[in-house]
């Protein structure tokens, strides 16, 4: 018997489930009482819902419902009879039969050829080709269904051919043959039951263990899988998918079995390998496998290297599709499938496994996939469909189900689990279940949680419960050298946690599941009902009463006491005397009332910010790792015994009686963080040697007066408010490219000339309240670097880029800085809050990637000198420097427009200029895929726009729409911001784009309101979401102003970069007190904006339009243009009326040859505004009421078309007729515009007309 197949399916599939198990398609007057009647009984009696058409109207043409139907079904058996092509049903069903199948992976199809040759059908032979040939003859006699044979003729032909297609590949399918009286079967009834059999299996298989459909997020992570393994390119793919337990790894490796495993000559899924191979042995999955593939139940295996040599032998010819679910040993893989490196050509191997290492011994080349937890929005609709069997939670329950669904993070085990749990429960008791969810772990959930646990080694076992316990949110390499400390050997350990999907490293932080520190934490409490004899505390309630009360054993390895707030406790002297083994103490806000006597020597990290007194003398923790105290007798600490070489990091604060820093006898310090010492005069000499310090901190020491003669900086440095330090000292000539370097609020007055070696790696540059700071360089004295400013930083390299920051008084004399190339790696230059007067030109050549120039609240700022901005140039913001000459704003618009296009071009007196504007073509500097995605933008007080800018759509109102063909071209939006000194607080613009109707936000703007300013931005529109593309897209761009008091743009400079930046300290850019939207009133505001404009290559056209377009010589895309030939100012403009004027610029053009002023203040035309018939000059004029011929709707343009406006209005008259006034406004056109076309009664009539 045959297989059943889907050889020429697509890649595409659908994990839905399908309606019918098999669809009949056969030729009624043949089979109907006879052959397909008994298929089809015998196929329902073996529980196979199957679909016969023996109840439609039959016609020519078959019914939307049966193409649903076909659509809806698994199995396509079609039964070829000798008169199956005589029917144009019959011949149209198959063609969308083999359509589905061709596009469904999940679609089988199965021909019958019933008393006819295969080869007939399949070259259109004997009777097929005749009826083929009848049809022909019946078109040309007859037409087709009456149309007439000249209009169809090439419809019918392309349908023969899809006819002749459909029969070819469906014949070349193998499929069973029955002739009667030339057969091998006995009886017409056992080939039946060949059949059934065959479909019967079939059906079985292809079903999927799980219901598809309540399945949340399992269709894209199916598609992921399928893409990766590809099916396609008939090559062996062995796949890894690993993830948390109960992530549903086994769920999706199911789906996948289920959609593809019919394409393969066996298949098998070999569940549950690790607990198999406990209770049943290796040898019985063996054999599992073997009679699966074979469909030999008699094969049998008595020693397991003959099982994985018979596999090899038996199986390593055919193309298979093996499923090893949930394997935990690498021995269990080469047990069952050896080396993996004997497969046939086109197989498939699929592991799932909660380790990733297991996968490591796979061969060369195999993928690996990473199961996610759901998403939010995933997590709600799977928990609601358990808990509430909808996808909407009840009213009363919503905030509970929010509570639960946060506490599950993104884990489908535990959503499932505890969604059927709560399900029909009362609210009360959901209330109670979700405090006892927090506290004690539902058992379903950490049984299988608790399975990865079991198997870990016990140093691993140790670092697990260590980071559950204490150390999750913390920095992964503080913590490594902590359990490096234990002889826990982390670097190794760690490593297996992460493949084990038990803990992940992001940013550099430790972190772990909710649900993994829960029963981590839990496995900890199940050690002892007795505080005391627990291995790690960690609630603060429990180490409360554990050390209040004197208790405690050598068995705690680990306190961690966090008040919520500060409280004050009175612990004896000797609280911790029974804790010898104590190896982590970690107390937040808790202050104790009397100095502790003892203290383990067995520490490894010591952290109580809180605790004022003297150490005790006999406390020498020589392992210690981390210490951070605030203590009155530090140095008896350091004063004996043998240095702490393994002490890596020290803060201390408010130590008050210290005035010089004793020599900490620490070889291997990396960190040093000193604050509040009031009376600290001193650093030593010796902090200064130090080979592997990366971080010196030193902040509120007030009377700190000497730093080391020389410093050597590995990595941070930050000095704060040490107002009484005058002297900078010496840097090593070793010192390395700095991730971060400040000096804030200091009175530093000699700065020494080493200062140089930072430079090179500079990434941000600060100075604040410095009273000089003086560079002299060694070859040219002449040439002096003099900053007065306020501060001085450096940033670490991990921010992403570097920046120079210049903030303060006075910046001059900075020709050295681009000459000697000391920041060749710059990107961004702000410059806030200065009295600056003049930027010199050098500035702008610092480095050929700068990228972002800010400048902002520089009052007496008159003049940029001579600006050449570099190729790399993406932003340039100006802000609240009202002094700025208008030279200098029009020096970096032009040169801004050079970077982005817009080249100059002579044009004639009185003509239109004849360039075609590409704003963005910036191909030279960036690949297809870079330019895809940068964006481009300038600010700068002021209104004028320089000559040559030209936008083809423009507006008074607040959206302006415009077609565009399948390549979606860059969009360049312009805005100009009128003052707004009545208004309190900020305007709030969002850009909106809207393709085929989908609406997106595509750019976002915070504007004073109490300055004039023009925003021009740049973006591609291919960056946005294209829905129901075609060859004319519809695009409108929307301008939404809201009025709020959110400061959201106080800061100005480039953009922050993702992650969390807490390897530097220093003051925050942005007061983040603020947290929540911003007030916003409503409405839309844009009585402030003056005018607006985009240019874009569209394909805008005047046909099926009622609207008039100005298109110009040089208009390729039948848009029209506007240029602006001098430097002009946008006059004040009236604020926008509602509905009377539309808001639309469809296709606008204007000739501006000159002032901007006159072309687009609204003219005095002499008829009422308001009317809303007649015709609409768009520049938010009244309409003009032309008649009632005209009021279906007549205008020039979009009414918020910005158009040339003529002042001289004497020909328009109120009292002539509709015909004379029209005959003028036309002749009066057709002068301006020999190219108008006007809309008439819906048809588009040139002016010779």
């Amino acid at each position: 018997m045959v297989f059943l197949t889907n050889e020429g399916a697509s890649s595409s599939s659908s994990t839905c489930r399908k309606k019918y198990d098999v669809f009949l398609s056969f030729r009624g007057e043949d089979t109907r009482t006879g052959f397909t009647t008994y298929l089809y009984k015998a196929l329902e009696q073996k529980g196979i819902n199957t679909f016969m058409d023996d109840k439609l109207p039959r016609g020519e043409e078959i019914s939307a419902e049966l193409l649903k139907t076909i659509e809806e079904s698994m199995i396509l058996v079609i039964v070829f009879s000798k008169n199956y092509a005589g029917s144009k049903w019959c011949l149209n069903e198959l063609v969308k039969i083999v359509e589905c199948w061709k596009n469904d992976q999940m679609v089988l199809l199965r021909p019958i050829f019933y008393n006819v040759e295969p080869g007939e059908v399949r070259n259109q032979l004997g009777n097929f080709g005749i009826a083929l040939a009848n049809h022909e003859k019946e078109f040309k006699e007859k037409g087709n269904f009456g149309i007439a044979l000249a209009n169809h003729e090439k419809e019918f032909k392309e349908k023969m051919q899809r006819w002749r297609e459909a029969l070819s590949k469906a014949a070349n399918v193998s499929g069973s043959h029955y002739q009667e009286g030339h057969t091998t079967y006995k009886s017409e009834s056992e080939f039946i039951q060949g059949i059934v059999d065959e479909i019967s299996s079939a059906t079985f298989n292809q079903r999927p263990l799980y219901d598809v459909e309540n399945l949340v997020g399992i269709t894209s992570r199916v598609k992921d899988i399928m893409s990766l393994l590809d099916i396609e390119s008939n090559e062996v793919r062995i796949l890894g998918i690993h993830g948390l337990p109960g992530v549903g790894k086994t769920t999706i490796a199911n789906v996948v079995y289920s959609i593809i495993g019919h394409q393969f000559e066996g298949s098998c899924f070999v569940e549950n390998v690790r607990e198999k191979s406990i209770n049943c042995g290796m040898i019985r999955l063996q054999e599992k496998l073997l009679s699966k593939i074979l469909q030999d139940n008699n094969l049998k295996v008595d020693i397991e290297f003959k099982g994985t040599k018979l596999i090899k032998d038996r199986i390593g010819c055919k193309k298979v599709l093996l499923v090893l679910d949930d394997v935990d040993n690498s021995e269990q893989i080469e047990k069952l499938l050896g080396k993996c490196d004997w497969f046939a050509s086109g197989s498939i191997v699929i592991i799932t496994t909660r380790d990733k290492q297991v996968l490591a011994t796979l061969p060369k080349g195999h993928l690996i996939y990473k199961v996610k937890e759901l998403c939010p929005y995933e997590a709600c609709e799977l928990f609601n469909k358990h808990a509430f069997h909808t996808d909407e939670p009840k009213e009363k329950y919503s905030e509970l189900a929010e509570l639960i669904i946060s506490y599950a993070n993104g884990l489908p085990l535990a959503l499932k689990v505890m969604g059927s749990d709560l399900c029909e429960k009362s609210i009360c008791e959901w209330r109670s279940a979700f405090e006892m969810y927090k506290n004690i772990q539902h058992g379903k959930i950490q049984e299988i949680l608790k399975i990865s646990f079991l198997g870990l080694s016990e140093n691993e076992k140790d670092i697990f419960l260590d980071i559950a316990c204490f150390f999750k949110g913390r920095n992964k390499d503080y913590v490594v050298k902590i359990l490096d400390a234990c002889d826990l050997y982390p670097d190794f350990n760690i490593g297996r946690l992460i493949d084990k999907c038990l803990i992940t490293v992001e940013d550099d932080t430790l972190w772990m599941h909710d649900l993994l520190q829960q029963m981590g934490r839990e496995i900890v409490q199940e050690e002892s009902k007795r505080l005391e004899n627990r291995s790690r505390i960690w609630c603060h309630k429990d180490a409360n009463k554990l050390l209040t009360r004197n208790k405690g054993s050598d068995d705690i390895r680990g306190i961690m006491w966090c008040e919520p707030e500060p409280i004050t406790v009175s612990l004896k002297a000797l609280a911790f005397e029974k804790m010898e083994n104590l190896k982590f103490l970690i107390v937040k806000n808790v202050q104790n009332s009397e100095e502790l006597k003892y203290l383990s020597n067995e520490l490894r990290l010591f952290e109580w910010s809180e605790y004022n007194f003297s150490l005790p003398s006999e406390f020498h923790p020589k392992e210690l790792v981390g210490l951070e105290v605030s203590c009155i007798r530090l140095p008896k600490l350091f004063e004996q015994g043998d240095p702490y070489k393994y002490l890596k990091s020290i803060k201390l604060e408010r130590c008050q009686s210290i005035t010089t820093l004793p020599d900490l006898r620490t070889p291997n310090l990396e960190t040093l963080d000193i604050s509040n010492f009031e009376n600290l005069t001193k650093i030593p000499d010796s902090i200064g040697l130090l080979d592997k310090l990366e971080s010196l901190i030193l902040s509120h020491c007030k009377e700190l007066q000497i730093l080391p003669s020389r410093l050597k900086l590995n990595n941070h440095f930050f000095l704060w408010n040490c107002p009484s330090l005058e002297e900078f000292p010496e840097l090593h000539p070793k010192t390395k490219c700095l991730g971060g370097f400040a000096v804030y609020d200091c009175n530093i007055k000699k700065w020494h000339s080493t200062l140089r070696y930072l430079t090179k790696g500079i990434i941000k540059l600060e100075i604040r309240d410095c009273e000089n700071l003086e560079k002299v360089l060694e070859k040219e004295k002449r040439k002096r670097w003099r900053l007065i400013l306020d501060w001085f930083q450096i940033l670490p390299e991990s921010s992403g880029y570097q920046e120079l920051i210049c903030k303060g008084d006075i910046l001059i004399d900075l020709d050295f800085w681009s000459e000697n190339d000391l920041f060749p790696a710059l990107r961004y230059i702000t410059i806030n809050d200065s009295n600056i007067v003049s930027i010199p030109e050098s500035i702008f050549s610092l480095s050929s990637r700068l990228k972002g120039i800010y400048i902002r609240n520089c009052k007496k700022l008159r003049e940029i000198q001579n600006p050449r901005l570099p190729q790399s140039i993406r932003e340039v913001k100006i802000k609240e420097c009202p002094s700025l000459l208008p030279e200098s704003r029009s020096r970096l618009l032009n040169e801004f427009g050079k970077i982005l296009g817009i080249l100059p071009n002579r044009v004639s007196d009185g003509a239109r200029s004849d360039i075609l504007m590409d704003l963005f073509d910036d191909s030279e500097s960036e690949s297809e895929s870079e330019s895809e995605t940068e964006n481009y933008e300038i600010l700068l007080p002021g209104t004028k726009i320089p000559k040559f800018w030209k936008f083809n759509h423009q507006s008074f109102g607040n959206s302006i729409s415009f077609k565009v063909g399948c390549k979606f071209p860059k969009l360049a939006v312009c805005v100009a911001f009128r003052c707004a000194e009545e208004r309190i607080g900020r305007h709030h613009i969002y850009v909106h784009v809207s393709v085929n109707g989908c609406k997106q936000l595509f750019n976002y703007f915070s504007h004073t309101g109490t300055d004039e300013e023009l925003w021009l931005f740049s973006k591609s529109l291919g960056q946005l979401n294209k829905p129901n593309l075609s060859e004319q897209n519809q695009v409108e761009v929307e301008v939404i102003c809201k009025f709020g008091y959110f400061d959201h743009d106080d800061f100005i400079g480039p953009p922050l970069e993702l992650g969390n930046h807490t390897d530097f300290i220093g003051p925050p850019y942005l007061d983040t007190d603020f947290i929540g939207p911003p007030y916003l009133e409503p409405g839309n505001h844009t009585d402030f904006m003056k005018w607006w404009g985009v240019n874009v290559e569209c394909i805008c056209c005047p046909q099926k339009s009622d609207i008039t377009y100005l298109p110009l010589p040089s208009d390729k895309n039948g848009c029209g243009s506007s240029s602006v030939l001098n430097d002009t100012e946008l006059s004040p403009f009236q604020p926008v009326f509602p509905t009377s004027y539309g808001s639309v610029m469809d296709c606008g053009a204007f000739n501006n040859e000159g002032d901007l002023g006159n072309s687009m203040e609204p003219t005095n035309t002499g008829f009422e505004p308001g009317l809303t018939n007649g015709f609409d000059f768009g520049l938010a004029q009244p309409n003009l009421d032309l008649g009632s011929c005209v009021s279906g709707g007549f205008h020039l343009g979009s009414s918020s078309m910005a158009h040339a406006c003529v002042n001289d209005d004497s020909d328009l008259k109120c009292g002539s007729t509709t015909e004379e006034n029209e005959g003028i406004l036309i002749r009066l056109l057709k002068s301006l515009f020999p190219c108008f076309f006007i809309c008439s009664n819906a048809k588009l009539v040139p002016f010779s007309k």
